[in-house]
């Protein structure tokens, strides 16, 4: 009979600690998401209890926030703007008192009568104090998206059309064009479609961070262009046909 309790008072401190990080997961889940519905609905009381004292708070503008930064700017949104925020859960791993929890925020945004979205990948730390949870770090990823693509005529694309070099070295990049569309390929690597943004401002899908910003000469001819990336430009110089 002892054997029988014993065996059961086992599966009982097994079953409790296996539910623990499934409710510390819960929990931070729905804090996470209490935050982002105070961020829309301007309740600084929410960020103020659920945020750690030391929180630091590195936001998407490169910012860094503390407590007293984030519990001021939880404020209503201005008249003609509304939304609001869905947290989806990405990863969650919790070290005894320590918990970090990776989420995508799905933001729906009504802009005075227009409706955008946005998503946003955030990472968050969490410390149990007591019975709580607290935040005592997060950082907050704007997510990167392409833009729309406009068409350009056949004749447009075949202006690009060349091999340019980077400069000071051998490495070059040549440039295609067929009837509606634009390819580019470094030297060594498969090419890629290059779509057209605006007249001479062209990006890859999938890499919407960098653009490709051709440059003409005092005659309107492409002589160039350049590679940028947050707002940083590597030259590339268009070569003579042979």
């Amino acid at each position: 009979m002892r054997h029988i309790f014993f065996l059961l008072a086992c599966v009982a401190l097994s079953s409790a600690a296996a539910a623990q990080p499934q409710d510390a997961r819960a929990i931070i889940s729905r804090q996470i998401q209490a935050l982002m519905d105070a961020t829309s609905n301007g309740e600084a009381t929410v960020w103020d209890r659920l945020l750690d004292p030391g929180c630091l708070y590195v936001e998407e503008d490169d910012s860094v926030k503390s407590k007293p930064d984030m519990v001021k700017e939880a404020v209503p949104l201005p008249k003609g703007i509304s939304g609001t925020i869905r947290v989806e859960l990405l990863r969650f791993h919790q070290d005894g008192d320590i918990a970090v929890a990776v989420h995508r925020d799905h933001e729906t945004e009504n802009y005075f009568g227009q409706v955008l979205h946005a998503e946003y990948l955030g990472t968050t730390t969490w410390r149990k104090e007591g019975p709580d949870w607290k935040l005592i770090a997060a950082q907050v990823l704007a997510e990167p998206v392409d833009p729309p693509a406009i068409r350009l005529t056949e004749s447009e694309l075949a202006e690009y059309a060349g091999v340019y070099r980077l400069r000071d070295s051998a490495v070059t990049y040549a440039v295609s064009a067929g009837a509606d569309a634009l390819r580019g390929a470094r030297s060594g690597k498969p090419p890629a479609v290059l779509n057209a943004e605006l007249k001479d401002a062209f990006f890859i899908a999938g890499q919407p961070r960098t653009r490709l910003i051709f440059q003409r000469d005092a005659l309107g001819r492409v002589r160039g262009f350049v590679s940028r990336r947050e707002g940083r430009d590597v030259v590339w110089t268009k070569q003579p046909e042979r």
